[in-house]
């Protein structure tokens, strides 16, 4: 199913990503520009260079990128192909597949059923869902959109290629066991989103892009945003693209039932995500309520926030707030950030599986503002010296291969299974780790996350490991920076 493109840790966008950035911002040596229409060619043509290098960087297929600041739109162009057969380019009009980034408009969707009354973010969603387990009574309309109902992601488990109905997907979803109590933590779940359109299906009486086309799309401007759909002749349409080693192949297929799901099944091109943002903007389309209930960070039951909102992550750079959301769904790849303070919006659809769109706007916005840019990893003050101590004996015991299963707790699906063995054989080849080096800490919700650099073999690598409250791993992962 569709997945969310994990945030960059600062410091972690590529090397050659920020010496690019840099020399593009360099030359301007503090110079004046002569008058508007300078300034904009010169940030446009700054724009362009980065995206062109950065594409030939990543090997991304075709791309559009849209940028927005202070309310003008600098950038709406395409770049590469949208079909390699066809020799068709990707110009500012093409459709690309939304994965995640399509959760926001589910959000909408679900946000006018509770406008018309239908329902209420507090409702149990066994009220829409009777036959569902006793244990789901606690699930709430507002735990499905935070990710914190501990319903379990199905991505990974369904047959894609097999065709399921509504009830299908309810039913199986039903058998998946709750990974924590309602509301205790936060989970990544496309089962809650799709269980959500199933929602508004049933609740509106009508399929939820049919509301969104009404209620969304149409009254924003989005002119070509729509559903997926197989049959349908679909203008301007982009094919999707994996790289398996040197080679270009297509997206893999999936039954049609799976591109009707709302845990992002829509298509849209960069100009129906700019007439989006203007909506955004505007807080268009809802009441000023629904909005401030969108862009809220999640409260946790122990009182902690959690900042995702309601198909947004909400976060904050320089000081000031940040809101984005990514997606990644058959060689597709999305990525749109909001940075508040500067009034700076950027889009990036992508149609390479390998591709990362989150790069593309970390290098945009740092041209646009310097300010913006992410903070280069350095060493922060170690107060937790035990924790450290944890970090790197758990990392010896990976590459032993005497890790305690139950030192773990809400660990991501394959991490001890397929994960483990990936690192164990990358930690023999490198060799004895150096000191662990803190860089970074950070509290989410309930959990406490670490990053460190390491030295392995010729090179520094960073190791990141999170632990819920009572000490036990929640997250754990050794890469290069």
């Amino acid at each position: 199913m569709r997945a969310l493109i994990p945030a960059l840790n600062p410091g972690v966008v590529h090397a050659r990503l920020l010496e690019f950035v840099q020399s593009v911002l360099r030359p301007l040596g503090g110079a004046a520009p002569r008058g508007a229409a300078s300034a904009k060619g010169s940030l446009q043509a700054r724009l362009e260079a980065f995206i062109r290098a950065e594409q030939q960087r990543q090997g991304v297929v075709g791309l559009a990128v849209g940028v927005v600041h202070k309310g003008k739109v600098v950038l709406a162009k395409g770049y590469g192909s949208a079909n390699l057969e066809h020799d068709v380019p990707v110009t500012a009009d093409t459709l690309f597949q939304s994965g995640s980034l399509g959760k926001q408009f589910t959000a909408m969707a679900v946000m006018a059923q509770v406008e018309a009354g239908r329902l209420s973010l507090s409702d149990s969603i066994t009220k829409f869902f009777p036959d569902a387990p006793a244990s789901w009574a606690p699930i709430t309309v507002r735990h499905l959109l935070t990710h914190t109902s501990g319903i379990q992601d199905l991505e990974g488990k369904l047959d894609e290629r097999k065709d399921y109905t509504d009830e299908d997907f309810a039913r199986y979803i039903y058998a998946l066991p709750l990974e924590f109590q309602p509301g205790a933590r936060w989970g990544y779940s496309n089962s809650g989103y799709v269980l959500l359109g199933i929602l508004v299906n049933r609740v509106a009486g009508k399929f939820y892009g049919e509301v969104l086309a009404e209620q969304v799309f149409r009254p924003a401007g989005m002119k070509t945003a729509r559903g997926i759909s197989e049959d349908d002749i679909v203008p301007h349409r982009s094919s999707g693209y994996r790289r398996v080693g040197e080679a270009v192949k297509h997206q893999t297929w999936v039954s049609p039932s799976l591109n009707t799901t709302a845990d992002g099944s829509l298509y849209f091109s960069v100009k129906d995500m700019l007439a989006w943002d203007a909506a955004v903007e505007r807080r268009a389309l809802l009441r000023e309520e629904s909005w401030r209930e969108i862009l809220s960070p999640a409260k946790l039951n122990s009182g902690s926030s959690q900042p995702y909102g309601f198909g947004w992550e909400v976060l904050e750079r320089a000081g000031q707030p940040l809101h984005k959301h990514s997606g990644a769904w058959q060689g597709f790849r999305t990525a749109y950030a909001r940075f508040i303070g500067e009034r700076l919006s950027i889009v990036v659809l992508a149609n390479t599986a390998q591709s990362s769109p989150s790069r593309f706007v970390e290098g945009l916005a740092a041209i646009v503002n310097p300010a913006l840019a992410v903070p280069p990893l350095a060493a922060i003050p170690d107060t937790e010296p035990e924790v450290t101590a944890q970090a790197a004996k758990l990392m010896e015991q990976v590459r032993d291969g005497t890790v305690d299963p139950a030192r773990f707790a809400y660990v991501p699906e394959g991490l001890l299974s397929q994960r483990f063995p990936h690192y164990q054989a990358l930690l023999r080849k490198l060799g004895a780790p150096g000191p662990l080096v803190l860089v970074k800490r950070e509290v989410r919700g309930d959990d406490r996350l670490y990053q460190y650099q390491v030295r392995l073999g010729e090179g520094t690598w960073l190791l990141s490991m999170g632990l819920i409250p009572d000490g036990r791993v929640s997250f754990f992962d050794v890469r290069a920076p």
